[in-house]
């Protein structure tokens, strides 16, 4: 299945466009400017140029499934959260409905089922999240939704959590460890339904994603 990531050109964008064109895998990257183009296409990746704020749907053209890997940034206020993480994901789960793709996997967070419980400056985050989760769910599209806790830039280990029991409260995973947990599964095409916490861990991804 060709996949259309949304959210191509962020920190875990690019690395997980790398390792899917590494591993030969369809994927088509959906980015803002030209500008961001050419790192693309060195890795041989197709990009459609799209902006999430405006018209998107040309994005989906030959497309079987959906990666949301988009965020507004930890720089932004609350109207780019409102705009980006909640109403161009739902915008993006109506045209992914109305096309018929097969599958829509939303990269969400650890702390969304309890917006309330995060720090205070993420509610508003979190909280957009858990609204794009449950409006995904309701929609009728098959989904898989991934939860990763704290982002950190630490290489990949491939070895990940999917509780914080396991982890004794640790609540971090690299971007790296959540770009191969996204590799695995767009390529786990009967696996919907489902929603996964990610953490760094000692398991390997395919036994803890399953």
């Amino acid at each position: 299945m060709t996949t259309l990531v949304i959210g191509a050109n962020g920190q875990i964008g690019h690395q997980f466009c790398a390792l899917a064109a590494q591993a030969g895998l369809p994927i088509k990257a959906m980015i803002r400017n030209e500008d961001q183009r050419a790192w693309f296409a060195e890795r041989g990746i197709d990009a459609v140029i799209a902006d999430l704020e405006g018209d998107f749907r040309h994005a989906f053209e030959g497309c079987d499934q959906v990666l949301f890997t988009a965020g507004s940034g930890p720089h932004t206020g609350s109207d780019k959260t409102l705009l980006i993480d909640l109403y161009a994901a739902t915008r993006a789960i109506d045209v992914s409905r109305e096309l018929g793709i097969k599958r829509f996997l939303m990269v969400s967070a650890l702390r969304a089922e309890n917006p309330q419980e995060a720090p205070e400056k993420l509610r508003p985050y979190m909280a957009a999240k858990f609204s794009a989760d449950a409006y995904l769910r309701a929609s009728n599209v098959p989904y898989l939704i991934l939860k990763p806790g704290r982002l950190i830039d630490e290489p990949a280990t491939q070895r990940v959590a999917t509780s914080l029991a396991e982890t004794g409260g640790e609540n971090t995973v690299s971007r790296a460890n959540v770009a191969h947990a996204l590799v695995h599964l767009v390529q786990a095409e009967d696996l919907t339904g489902r929603e996964f916490h990610l953490l760094d861990g000692e398991r390997g991804i395919a036994e803890a994603l399953r």
